[in-house]
């Protein structure tokens, strides 16, 4: 009953505060429906004049040509808008079954149907009012893709290219009251007079797919000669004013008067503004006007904490009694840079965002209702976010609209990923295009003051691009000051362009855990040092977890899963098919404990400007990309929820930064607690309670902090000191810090481990770093062995792991290491009786593993399974040990390749993993199921693998190639 409800209040919502620019007195007709429709593969129509002729078949719009089945079937000829850095899969033999489908099972990017790209034609017969004579009529036409050319009744109207805004055709010389032939031609193709980037997200396969089409409002629509043809308001929250600018079309010596009138629709408290009526009969200007509109002094800002929204009207009355009404919505805020920090209506924000990249795999493309944009930005609340980017492309006005209503601070950019095919400041055609595009945007969409930020769009290529790129900058600064500018989103191997507003880089993201162990002292200071404006994390995070093959059963629309589908075969073509929901829950551990780490890192860096995650849900292409805590429709996948993330994202998160997550019991743990604190007032005299528990739950010690919390800071509290004395068994400790009175809290476990463990005796035991004779002798005999390989693994040698996870996904990054996403192992097992774990990857781990080798367990028993089993990259899915036992003849032996040698005391952990597994070996519980043969041991140190992976790549990301050929 209550979900009932809330749908319907949301509806309700949604239809009082989403307005159409147009009045019902500006008649609209839609012309959306069934629509004439043929594919011209070879491109003919414009020379045997296809608008001239009826064409055969038929489509429903809006829509694209995939939602109506038409295009190419899919097959191993497409063509794809796309990249492909592992061209492995059309040549390796493991993958014939895959490509020899139906539909083969591309592993790169989700798989439609059909495909296209090329012109494709599309008819309507429309039917022009007569009380529509003598009146401005306009074709209206939201989100086509990509270019347009328009007909009525076999006469040329023109183009349009847009990736970004509404075509819009002016028909009135030609549309006379009666009925007319509409034609329309959409050509998809990336031509060389607008090729953005075959990867760019607004046209690639990686993301929605290149479409063709048309998904938004299509409308003919009757204006007055002379018209409102646009509306901006620029706030100016110090003065209480609007300027409103208002662009007319038509003669403006036929108008009379404009009356401004607004009101607040959003908020708790009602703000309607004295309407103002200014006389223009007189005015000198041919095309615009400049009004000032007193807000008043009780006016409503806007903010991610107040998302406070006015709707403007403007009404032209002309000299001859006729008028036009435009209706706008808008918000009073100023969104500026101070220094190296984002100010918002005066006032510190921190910007935690993350980047939208054009995932919709029920449409393959963006939704254009603003409830389903309302959902998404609602999630990032909930995971503590403010912020989002959008990768290369733009989104819909209703994206902008459900913003404005949440509170999000949006960065769209420009359509173009200009690399892979084009580039940038080289006097291609697409330098002139990204002004043409991004002046489309501010038309459109920059009344809307969730409009913040903008880039050119991300990593281009070209050796002029920071000349290009500083005009660009240049040219914004001057010509809006609502929104700050930056050239580009970028990695650190793209030169610097001097004249950004803002720093959007990947200096300041990533965890230093391959040669340091992990600690919460150190932060970014040291990339963001140099940069005299605010510095914004480029793509933080890219940790991966592995697929979750429930999820294959979402997709219900025009994509399918079937990458999911080949990777879910192959793990079971490895024995290993029942395993994926355990190596789904563990990588996914994993990949939270390297978010929490690294945005807590962000966090407590002074002087940040923020972060933009790649991303809070999973990218489906550019070699399927599981970065995300979501699933790509925006779910969760079981190991963490909104709740859980939010602790450590938020606009106020506690802080404790210590040098070390391991202890022995001869140590006193040391940490320094601070407060980030975000929000949108200062948290007077705040009681800061922490506490330390054991394993059991028991407090070990607490405390209170008393302090203001100052908003747009972080504040020091003090130490936390325990001494560890007191604990006798190895075991993990809870600390956490909450503010009370507030829902803000957040913990951390450190492991403490006995500096002496008790004596044991080992005599029945052969402990060996080597296959030896005597270990053979002891096997023979029904005795123990312990097998350390550590360091001595040659079968499973290219198989590299950190203990971090993969980063974005072994395919397009051609097998850059890591490949594995953490392990799995079941805590219950005596083995680890006495070392504390949990099922997954936790820091007490981090020595053990933490580029240590792996054994490759290509030829043991398909049933076989480790003690530790690294998970590999869902690529393979290569059976993997770092830890197991087995009966070997008459014996029983432990085999490992984990770091447990601890001599000089300095792996108190893997002192403590050897000290529990030979404490097994001695118990009566040590009785392995599984027998194999002397042979597949010796053969982990003997014999490389049989099947190691060669991608056949024929290229690689910007980020593997040499840095001259970027930076030149």
């Amino acid at each position: 009953m209550r979900k009932i409800t809330y749908r319907i209040l949301i509806a309700i919502f949604l239809c009082i505060i989403i307005v159409p620019v147009y009045t019902k007195a500006q008649n609209i007709i839609s012309v959306a429906g069934k629509w004439h429709f043929a594919i011209d593969p070879v491109n003919q129509g414009i020379s045997q004049k296809w608008y001239n002729t009826t064409l055969s078949e038929s489509v429903e719009l809006p829509g694209s040509m995939l939602e109506n089945k038409k295009g190419d079937p899919v097959s191993l000829q497409t063509q794809w808008t796309a990249s492909i850095y592992d061209s492995s899969w059309y040549f390796n033999p493991r993958m014939a079954k895959y490509r020899n489908q139906k539909i083969p099972m591309f592993p790169f990017w989700l798989t439609p149907e059909y495909h296209y790209t090329g012109a494709a034609w599309y008819q309507k017969e429309i039917n022009i009012p007569e009380n529509w004579s003598g009146q401005h009529i306009q074709l209206f036409l939201e989100r086509c893709h990509i270019e347009t050319t328009v007909w009525l009744d076999g006469k040329l109207l023109g183009s349009e290219n847009s990736l970004v805004a509404p075509h819009v055709y002016d028909l009135s010389a030609i549309a006379k009251p009666g009925k007319h032939n509409l034609t329309i031609r959409i050509d998809n193709s990336l031509k060389t007079t607008i090729n953005v980037g075959k990867d760019s997200h607004s046209v690639t396969d990686q993301t929605q797919g290149n479409w063709n089409g048309i998904i938004g409002k299509m409308e003919l629509r009757a204006l007055p000669a002379t018209s409102i043809a646009g509306v901006q308001i620029f706030p100016d929250i110090k003065n209480h004013l609007a300027s409103v600018h208002l662009a007319i079309s038509g003669k403006l010596n036929q108008a009379k008067s404009v009356i401004i009138s607004a009101k607040s629709f959003n908020s708790p408290n009602r703000d309607i503004i004295k309407p103002l009526t200014i006389n223009i009969s007189d005015s000198t200007s041919k095309d615009s006007l400049v009004i000032n509109y007193d807000m008043g002094k009780k006016m409503q800002l806007w903010s991610e904490f107040h998302p406070a929204l006015y709707r403007l009207t403007a009404t032209l009355i002309n000299k001859d009694g006729s008028k036009s009404t435009k209706q706008v919505t808008f918000g009073m805020r100023d969104f500026n840079i101070q220094g190296k920090q984002f100010k918002i209506n005066g006032h510190t924000t921190f910007l935690r965002g993350t980047v939208e990249n054009c995932v919709f795999p029920l449409t393959g493309y963006p939704p254009m209702d603003t409830a389903a944009w309302i959902r998404v930005f609602r999630i990032c609340k909930s995971y503590g976010l403010n912020h989002m980017r959008f990768h290369s492309y733009c989104p819909p006005e209703a994206a902008f609209e459900a913003a404005d209503i949440v509170g999000i601070y949006l960065q769209p950019e420009g359509p173009s990923w200009a690399n892979h095919g084009t580039s940038l400041g080289d006097g291609k055609p697409v330098d002139q295009y990204i002004f043409d595009e991004t002046n489309r945007m501010e038309k459109y969409y920059g009344n809307h003051p969730s409009y913040c930020m903008l880039a050119y769009g991300n990593e281009p290529r070209g050796g002029h691009q920071v000349e290009y790129l500083t005009r660009f900058i240049h040219y914004w600064e001057a010509r809006d000051n609502r929104r700050v500018y930056t050239g580009a989103s970028v990695a650190m191997s793209w030169p610097i362009v001097p004249a950004n507003q803002y720093m959007i880089k990947s200096g300041a993201r990533n965890l230093n855990w391959n040669n340091h162990q992990p600690e919460s002292i150190s932060d970014y200071t040291k990339a963001i040092k140099a940069y005299p404006v605010p510095y914004v994390a480029h793509e933080l995070g890219q940790w991966c977890a592995f697929p979750d093959f429930k999820e294959i059963s979402q997709y219900t629309g025009l994509y399918k899963a079937l990458n999911f589908k080949m990777f879910q075969d192959i793990l079971k073509d490895q024995g290993m098919g029942s395993e994926a929901q355990s190596f789904l829950m563990a990588s996914g551990k994993l990949q939270v404990l390297c978010y929490k780490n690294e945005i807590e890192k962000s966090l407590r860096t002074p002087d940040n400007g923020g972060f933009q995650m790649l991303s809070l849900n999973d990218y489906s292409g550019q070699g399927t990309a599981l970065v995300g805590v979501l699933n790509a429709f925006w779910k969760e996948k079981g190991y963490v929820d909104a709740h859980e993330f939010s602790r450590f994202c938020n606009s106020t998160v506690p802080l404790l930064r210590t040098n070390s997550f391991v202890y022995t019991n001869d140590q006193t743990f040391d940490g320094a607690v601070e407060i980030y604190h975000y929000g949108e007032t200062d948290l007077k005299n705040a009681t800061i309670h922490w506490t330390i528990k054991d394993s059991n739950g028991s407090v070990l010690q607490k405390g209170d902090f008393q302090k203001d919390i100052i908003a747009g800071t972080n504040t020091p509290l003090g130490q936390i000191n325990y001494p560890l004395s007191n604990i006798q068994s190895a075991q993990k400790l809870k600390i956490t810090v909450r503010i009370l009175g507030t829902a803000y809290s957040n913990d951390w476990n450190i492991w403490v481990f006995p500096k002496t463990l008790p004596s044991l005796d080992t005599s029945k035991i052969y402990y060996t770093t080597k296959l030896d004779q005597k270990a053979k002798a002891v096997l023979n005999e029904g005795g123990k062995v312990l097998l350390n390989l550590q360091g001595k693994i040659t079968k499973g040698r290219e198989i590299k792991q950190h203990f971090l996870p993969v980063f974005w996904n072994t395919s397009w990054f051609k097998m850059r290491p890591p490949h594995t996403l953490g392990f799995i192992l079941d805590p219950k097992s005596p083995a680890f009786k006495y070392f504390p774990t949990s099922y997954h990857s936790d820091l007490q781990w981090w020595q053990l593993v933490n580029n240590q080798e792996v054994m490759h367990l290509e030829q043991f028993p398909l049933g076989f399974k480790p003690l530790v089993q690294p998970i590999d990259t869902w690529f393979l899915n290569r059976r993997l040990a770092s830890l197991f036992e087995a009966k070997v003849g008459k014996g029983k032996i432990i085999v490992n390749s984990l770091n447990i040698e601890a001599n000089n005391g300095s792996n108190p952990a893997g002192r403590q993993l050897l000290y529990s597994l030979e404490k097994y070996m001695n118990s009566g519980q040590f009785k392995p199921e599984s027998e194999i043969s002397l042979q597949l041991i010796e053969d982990l140190v003997t014999q490389p693998s049989n099947y190691i992976f060669d991608p056949h790549a024929k290229d690689s990301p910007d980020e593997l190639k040499p840095k001259s050929i970027i930076t030149k």
